[in-house]
């Protein structure tokens, strides 16, 4: 499969315009084209460990969901351990894609898959994520009335404004006068010279209206999740029901002022990886994530909030199985899609 053809169908199967602003996502690496893709390598951290890995299974192209080239690089040697990824992934011909919070935002994505941890249960994101779009092309709408003998002195200045569209004139009658309603779609930008220029002459206008053009939210799509259980149980059984999950012999809890290991779980909020940020405020029985700060846990327990943190990408890499099998199906069987078996959580107890 070509890789530009490879990665407009990953394109599709999540969005880039998904992920959070702050994130570096869609390809990274680029072999000189024409590159073909035979064997795609899923990792949840390209580490130098999966490069080698990735080298001798002969990959032509590593999906790592965590981007390796996060910060710019300004300079490609030998010296770093990321700068050296890039360095051998070019001279094996081997492509790099980052999906990250791409990923986590998607219906079928990260967060969705760690719901299944928690056992029978109803979902939705914690924050939902917006169309890619406004309705129209602007973000506002501009509606006013004009006498018809300054209608076209008024028209001929606003068509020299850059980034309007949708310009439509419609009659009125206003305060039992003959008017012209003038409509019109812009940017931001656009907005202020349009104020700015109806504010020279009030006689010129009249009942001016703006309209603020809200992107439409997108089913079932956004960060974090808030799970409701069919069923309530103890906050020892989630806990075993998550180690099961995501086969760990362990995580860490910190149980809410007034729980008991024996209180009920109702309502759930999670976040695959670092959750602080996205679940910070949310009423629940219980925060389910990677990883918090100390003082986070604390405002939680605080709050009578149990927390389960299973480690940053404990939370997340037992989703590649899962998007393997998805990600043969979306390819239509096209190209050898294997799982990393040198990925692995940095951490462990010792």
């Amino acid at each position: 499969m070509n890789l530009r053809e490879l990665v407009s169908a990953l394109n599709d199967f999540a969005s880039p315009s998904l992920a959070e602003s702050w994130d570096n996502v869609g390809l990274l690496v680029e072999p000189s084209p024409p590159h073909t893709v035979n064997t795609l390598l899923l990792t949840n951290d390209l580490t130098e460990e999966v490069m080698e890995e990735a080298v001798q299974k002969k990959a032509d192209l590593v999906l790592s969901y965590h981007p390796p080239i996060f910060t710019p690089l300004k300079r490609v040697t030998w010296k770093s351990w990321k700068e050296r990824l890039v360095v051998r992934a070019l001279e094996n011909r081997i492509g790099i894609y980052s999906p990250h919070t791409a990923y986590d935002a998607i219906p079928h994505g990260v967060n969705n898959w760690l719901t299944k941890g928690l056992g029978a249960c109803t979902s939705v994101p914690l924050h939902p994520s917006t169309a890619p779009g406004y309705p129209a092309e602007g973000t506002h709408r501009v509606e006013f009335c004009a006498d018809p003998e300054h209608l076209d002195a008024v028209l001929s200045k606003i068509k020299d404004i850059q980034e309007i569209s949708c310009l439509a004139t419609l009659p009125a009658r206003v305060e039992g006068e003959e008017q012209t309603r003038v409509s019109l779609t812009c940017s931001q930008k656009a907005l202020l010279e349009v104020l700015a220029l109806l504010s020279q002459n009030s006689r010129l206008h009249h009942k001016t209206e703006i309209l603020l053009l809200q992107k439409p939210l997108l089913p079932h799509t956004g960060m974090g999740r808030l799970c409701t259980l069919s069923e309530p149980v103890s906050l020892s059984d989630v806990i075993e029901r998550i180690k099961s999950h995501l086969k760990l012999p362990h995580v860490r809890v910190a149980v809410g002022m007034g729980r008991t290991l024996e209180s009920p779980v109702k309502k759930a909020a999670l976040c695959a990886g670092s959750g602080s940020s996205v679940l910070k405020g949310t009423e629940a029985d219980l925060y389910l994530t990677g990883e918090m700060s100390h003082h986070d846990v604390l405002d939680a327990v605080a709050n009578g909030i149990s927390v389960i943190l299973c480690e940053h990408s404990n939370t997340e890499r037992g989703f590649l199985s899962e998007l393997r099998d998805t990600l043969e199906i979306h390819l239509q069987n096209k190209i050898d899609v294997i799982v990393s078996e040198k990925d692995r959580d940095p951490l462990q107890v010792a």
